[in-house]
């Protein structure tokens, strides 16, 4: 029996989930969800966070059991139940989390889960090749701990393509690569498709749906709102079923002016990453209240660890180091560096300034302070009693910008805070930055989005070959100051 005689659709799908029905408790996460993804096709599936693509699609990959519904895939319509059924029927997920073994190498990462005994020389060559194949590039040998978050994400893509998927699901995969390797990657799967296999690309970017998905389904609050083909769309009609309403254009009101107010600085400051090497000399930075202080740099240019020393995370060698007393930080990889996803959002709550408090903990107190933050900052799917690995990503980084931004801080250190965000929660976050500077603290800002740091930052701060230099608020010169063109 073909895909088509069971389902009752065209010869070309080679995925088709129908009446998908999820709930958590007594939250609804999808209702009555269809979704067909046909050969030869890039589907973008997009909507709001918690609006339920990545159940759907865990689903699909038979990572979830739905409450009712029916998954089948591959050209001879198999009902998938089971990620090893996933796999045998040509279907690979690239997460939008990480879920490499960070103590293996990349070769091992890769070749872990395959048949046959181990082969290092056989992996290496395998990662080798698929790089050629991909352009995602990769030392086999390096520890999947020591890449930078970049470079992680390519590992998770090797990994899905080494067991030959026809059918690839991709969760926000461009969300931490640069521009130039997102585009590569872009190009990658419109060609992969192209040659007659399927992609369904989760993202929040609805340019990048626009530019290269055949098709775009939404779902809001766990339906589907529309599924039409790509060509048929405009951005502004996307953005309005994606959250409902018209979207409200975001403030670009002036910021308060900076003040005299030294908040954090250092002077003649080295800096080392986790290997030792200097990667930031001499470094000078004053942050005034009232800033929005923009970092732009390539990856693994030193705004790791300037980051972290800001957010009294890291420490500086040599140098003097002024830090502020109050201060809250938002890192790019919540899983590891904000969350545990075993604790309820009471208690990821109370981890904020762990191991510089003592007393009593007062779990009333701080079960009020979750409720009233997941009311303030739209986490929805929360509440106090909740495992934080219940919510989405996305919900996640709203709980985590919650914690950080309550109780006044004086400075803010925000990582990529906006990564796997929707277009609405991305602007909230923004509003809420902006705010934070108008309430005469300050900011510090990191994002691989040259355009969102350009918008936000009342001035920027380029890294480059080890220096730390101010640059005028233009693209085209922090762009050449971030590659070392004069």
């Amino acid at each position: 029996m073909t895909l088509r005689q069971a389902i009752g659709s065209p010869d070309n799908v080679v995925l088709a989930l129908t009446r998908i029905s999820k709930r958590f408790g007594n939250s609804v996460a999808l209702e009555d969800v269809s979704f067909r993804v046909a050969r030869a096709t890039v589907h973008a599936l997009v909507g709001e966070n918690g609006a339920g693509k990545t159940t759907l699609m865990r689903i699909a990959f038979g990572l979830t059991r739905p409450d009712a519904g029916l998954v089948m895939a591959g050209d001879s319509a198999r009902p998938i139940t089971s990620p090893a059924e996933a796999i045998a029927a040509g279907i690979g997920m690239v997460h939008q989390h990480f879920s490499h073994v960070p103590a293996m190498t990349v070769a091992e990462n890769v070749a872990l889960g395959g048949h046959g005994r181990f082969n290092a020389t056989h992996a290496a060559r395998e990662v080798a090749n698929l790089g050629q194949r991909t352009g995602l590039f990769l030392d086999p040998q390096a520890k999947a701990e020591s890449l930078p978050v970049s470079a992680q994400q390519r590992l998770e893509i090797l990994k899905s393509l080494a067991r030959r998927a026809r059918i690839l699901i991709l969760d926000e995969p461009t969300a931490v690569l640069a521009p130039a390797e997102a585009e590569e990657l872009l190009r990658w799967l419109r060609a992969f498709a192209d040659d007659g296999n399927a992609v369904v690309l989760i993202t929040h970017k609805l340019s990048e749906a626009l530019a290269i998905a055949d098709e775009i389904t939404v779902l809001r609050r766990g339906r589907v709102v529309l599924s039409a083909n790509a060509s048929e769309l405009t951005p502004r009609g996307l953005a309005s079923a994606l959250i409902g309403e018209e979207l409200t254009p975001a403030s670009h009101s002036e910021p308060a002016a900076v003040g005299s107010e030294v908040i954090a600085a250092i002077r003649q400051a080295e800096l080392r990453d986790e290997r030792g090497v200097t990667i930031l000399r001499h470094a000078d930075l004053e942050i005034h209240a009232g800033e929005i202080v923009g970092l732009a740099a390539v990856e693994g240019a030193g705004q790791r660890e300037l980051l972290r020393l800001l957010a009294k995370r890291g420490s500086a060698h040599g140098g003097t180091v002024q830090l502020a007393s109050n201060t809250g930080f938002v890192p790019e990889d919540r899983h590891r560096d904000a969350l545990v996803l075993e604790f309820t959002l009471a208690e990821n709550v109370a981890l904020k300034d762990a191991g510089a408090r003592s007393g009593i903990m007062r779990w009333g107190d701080v079960s009020r302070q979750t409720e009233r933050l997941i009311r303030e900052f739209d986490v929805r799917g929360g509440s106090s009693t909740r495992s934080a690995q219940t919510l989405s990503g996305g919900n996640q980084q709203k709980l985590v910008l919650a914690r950080e931004l309550d109780g006044s801080p004086r400075l803010v250190v925000a990582e990529n805070p906006t990564r796997g965000l929707d277009i609405r929660a991305a602007q909230t976050i923004s509003e809420r930055l902006r705010a934070v500077a108008e309430s005469g603290a300050a900011v510090v800002l990191y994002s691989s989005d040259l355009d969102e740091v350009l918008a936000l930052s009342t001035r920027i701060l380029v890294l480059h070959a080890g220096q730390l230099r101010e640059c005028a608020l233009d693209r085209d010169a922090v762009g050449r100051a971030m590659l070392g063109v004069a």
